[in-house]
């Protein structure tokens, strides 16, 4: 919860300058995308320029999980600059959800006009198997500590922000249209957040395919509400990586969810590559 608006905002500026500093040629992106499992790949296929640990940058917290790797890299990617958050940060490993955002905020800051969001999920649409990619077109935040809860930060959003397309329309029907084209076998569907770190129980699943959710998961859903408080226009995608408990015959466990965002990478990247190339 944001307790003190110029502490905050100074934690905000300063990492953000120290960032700026690290551009040589002064050419900020204007495009950040968050790696989720699965799409530490993507790092690779770009042209890396500067690479930053996040225990570098004044303020940020540090990414725990793993699969997370835990850097920024600036890269040209497709033709255009962009931010890479390799890792992200998560309510379960301890960190209020106004610090797990606060890179949006710093993106905000730098310039940023699109936040492409990318985590793992489990499948609760009976079509869903895993290894297969879920198009975000919008999500259910009940169980989501308000990344926006305590003092108002003016400065990027009003007070109470509406929530009609916290995930650009344009931008889903883009992806779908990408998938299609490109023999991309995707979905679409409503991303249910959930705290973790224990898995959903059956009956929870069961409540939330009920709401008309599709997959669920432990990220996303801070990071884009904190976007569209900034005004930045937000793509999502998930990788399918278990079907959720009382739907997946099987036990869950973090081992089966690496392995499928494995499975699913190629996919995964190229529909980054090509909805990148598009904009």
């Amino acid at each position: 919860m944001i307790t003190d608006v110029n502490t905050y905002m100074e934690a905000v500026n300063s990492a953000a300058s120290f960032i700026r500093n690290k551009i040589s040629d002064g050419i900020e992106p204007k495009i950040c995308i968050v790696l989720g499992s699965g799409l530490a790949p993507l790092a690779s296929m770009a042209e890396e320029l500067v690479s930053i640990p996040y225990s570098d940058i004044p303020g940020f917290p540090i990414s725990t999980v793993p699969g997370h790797e835990g850097r920024l890299i600036i890269a040209n990617l497709e033709g255009k600059r962009v931010f890479m958050m390799s890792g992200r940060f998560h309510y379960y490993e301890g960190y209020d959800t106004s610090v797990c955002t606060l890179y949006v905020r710093v993106m905000a800051k730098l310039g940023v006009e699109t936040l492409f969001l990318t985590n793992a999920a489990g499948g609760i649409g009976e079509e869903m198997n895993p290894a297969e990619l879920m198009v975000i077109t919008d999500h259910i935040s009940f169980f989501c500590d308000s990344p926006l809860r305590g003092a108002n930060l003016d400065e990027f959003g009003v007070r109470f922000p509406d929530q009609t397309q916290v995930y650009d329309h344009e931008y889903c029907s883009r992806l779908i249209e990408l998938a299609e084209e490109n023999g991309i076998n995707v979905h679409d569907g409503i991303y249910a957040y959930c705290r973790g770190p224990q898995y959903e129980s059956p009956a929870e699943i069961q409540a939330l395919k009920m709401w008309g959710a599709s997959a669920v998961g432990m990220s996303t859903v801070p990071e884009a509400i904190v976007a569209a408080h900034c005004g930045i226009k937000v793509a999502a995608v998930s990788c399918i990586t278990n079907l959720a408990a009382g739907i997946s015959p099987n036990k869950l466990t973090h081992e089966e969810v690496m392995e499928n965002a494995s499975k699913a990478s190629s996919n995964s990247c190229n529909l980054v590559k090509l909805f990148i190339k598009s904009l």
